[in-house]
């Protein structure tokens, strides 16, 4: 516990029903518990709930004792001897996500969110590589949880692994805010391990990024501090919280500000969410490029033209943030939301590793277009070929570890301890840019190398195309051709003055005419193909390109497929020297 001498030492412990564990994250809840009148943090739209500190922390405090009541010794114990132990969490976004978590922390545990989409036997992958004590429960994944403990079982027979319906704890009579107490016990350790991450798996099997304790007040502090949240703010949270801007961006720091979170799970629906803005109340807002691309094309099919509109477009304004993370922004999208909104989307960029290492600052009118920000405060960052390349960082909230795996942790370090994002930035004066991931978005043709995102930049601002993905197609003489997958807008996509722009078909030679003025003849695509609809996307909006480029353009097979255009004219591109 500890080498020096301390009170702790020499008196019983601070413990017992009523009792939270001595953390910053705790003790800021008592204190909003406090409040007069009590103020609403939670309001879950799919189950109807809404709740105050007081109600959050006595359910809290009820869950906490019904998981204790579950674990065997062998993890109480390790709990009282503040030991490394993991517990799962299957909820979605909502009010029972969140009383789940918070007593598990409560419980002195490290948190492992998991999505509510995954089959029992995926389930299993992440419950055992985080060789998780218990999985805490929604009612409505009260059937997957009770499948996976099944699994788990029936792997090892003498697991401890249990899991635990949140519901029947819920809606107790709340407490007096003088009943719940903060332990006066040594504070819970912050280097310890706090959440557990799984990034996406795209080169290999999840891996855990675990953060530390100090993730869940600290960095959401950081947060905090950044976009201005205060406890009058209404967090309308619609992302998934299994992902580092649910639960790290999102969830966390509007919890530590007292802020009220409103959650909606499940699938995206703009027509809902044009309706909430349009009702008001909501301050914030983060999406990621999907989302805002699929309000863009819901208000231009359904809402431009319709009486009334105006109060939509108020709805918007009213919102004093709007975020976007994950990927980038396409400009013509960015473009419709200045316009609509009158200022521009915060844009940042991170990693589940390091954290949003890059971010716009609230108020700055100097950004340049397609920046995602300056360096967050405190955060060291290189670029490793000077203003350009990929970028390695270090800051006081990256990840401790992977999960149980210390040779991926080791090797994704370089000798001077920078993390390795893979990422690749330029950088001009104290503004960053995202060039790409470089194992997709750095093309090598011909000698040169290509930003993919650069070209989709020039590609999204022809006036037909609705997306684009641009990928790397290997190709014998040049290493890489330049291809493009496009979908193409069609006439309820497009306002009346971009009607006149409307194409049923695009062939390789017009992209490349029209793109002439844009781009260099070696970043021009040489191989094209259009599909009848939007990207494919993963389950937090992205387009996973090393995916679907093989499946759009399969190696050795593209050329000989009706779909795929390939530029063959005689000014074939020419290989550098």
């Amino acid at each position: 516990m500890t080498s020096y001498d301390d009170r702790t030492l020499h008196v019983p412990r601070h413990i017992g029903r009523n009792v939270l564990p001595c953390h910053p994250l705790f003790n800021r809840l008592v204190r909003f518990a406090h409040s007069v009148p009590p103020r609403l943090c939670a309001r879950d739209v799919n189950t109807g709930v809404e709740a105050t500190h007081v109600q959050l922390l006595t359910d809290v405090l009820a869950f906490r004792e019904r998981v204790w009541e579950s674990l065997s010794d062998g993890v109480r114990k390790a709990l009282e001897q503040r030991e490394e132990v993991y517990i799962a969490i299957l909820a979605p976004g909502g009010y029972e996500f969140t009383v789940a978590i918070l007593a598990a922390l409560a419980l002195g545990a490290a948190v492992v969110p998991m999505t509510v989409a995954l089959p029992p036997e995926e389930a299993l992958y992440f419950a055992t590589k985080s060789r998780a004590a218990a999985v805490l429960v929604s009612e409505g994944a009260l059937r997957l949880g009770l499948s996976l403990e099944k699994l788990v079982k029936d792997q090892d027979p003498q697991s401890p692994f249990v899991c635990v319906n949140v519901a029947p704890s819920l809606k107790n009579q709340p407490l007096h805010p003088t009943q719940i107490i903060v332990s006066s016990d040594l504070y819970l350790d912050d280097n310890a391990p706090g959440v557990v991450i799984f990034t996406s798996g795209t080169t290999g099997p999840p891996k855990g990024a675990v953060m530390r304790r100090g993730f869940i007040h600290d960095e959401a502090l950081g947060v905090i501090d950044h976009y201005n949240i205060t406890p009058d703010d209404v967090l309308l949270h619609l992302l998934p919280v299994h992902h580092a801007t649910g639960i790290g961006m999102m969830f966390f720091p509007f919890l530590v500000a007292g802020s009220l979170l409103e959650f909606r799970s499940g699938s995206f629906s703009p027509e809902w969410t044009w309706e909430r803005w349009r009702r008001g109340g909501a301050t914030f807002f983060s999406g990621v490029p999907t989302i805002y691309m699929r309000m863009k094309r819901y208000f231009q099919q359904n809402l431009a033209s319709r009486n009334g509109v105006e109060h939509y477009i108020a709805g918007a304004r009213a919102l004093r943030c709007c975020i976007c993370g994950t990927s980038a922004l396409p400009k013509p999208i960015a473009d419709f939301w200045r316009h609509l909104l009158g200022r521009n989307i915060m844009l940042r960029y991170g990693m589940t590793e390091t954290g949003a290492v890059f971010k716009v600052r609230l108020g700055d009118q100097n950004v340049p277009d397609g920046s995602v920000g300056t360096l967050f405060p405190g955060y060291d960052v290189q670029l490793s070929e000077g203003n350009e390349g990929e970028i390695l960082a270090k800051s006081p909230g990256m990840f401790s570890k992977f999960l149980f795996d210390p040779a991926a942790t080791a090797a994704s370090h370089t000798e001077s301890g920078y993390y390795k994002t893979g990422d690749i930035a330029r950088r001009e004066g104290e503004y960053y840019w995202i060039l790409g991931r470089s194992s997709v978005d750095i093309i090598k043709s011909g000698g040169y190398k290509i930003s993919a995102l650069d070209i989709e930049r020039e590609v999204l601002a022809l006036p037909y195309v609705a997306e684009v993905m641009v990928v790397g197609v290997p190709d014998d003489e040049f290493g890489e051709r330049v291809g493009a997958v496009v979908s193409l807008k069609v006439e309820r996509d497009m306002s009346p003055d971009e009607r006149r722009y409307v194409i049923r078909d695009l062939s390789i030679q017009k992209l490349r005419a029209d793109l002439r003025e844009r781009l260099a003849g070696y970043k021009m695509p040489t191989v094209l193909r259009i599909i009848p609809d939007e990207l494919p996307k993963s389950g937090t909006g992205k387009v996973v390109k090393k995916l679907l480029g093989p499946q759009f353009f399969p190696p050795n097979k593209y050329k000989s497929l009706p779909e795929v255009q390939v530029w063959s004219r005689d000014e074939q591109p020419k290989a550098k020297l």
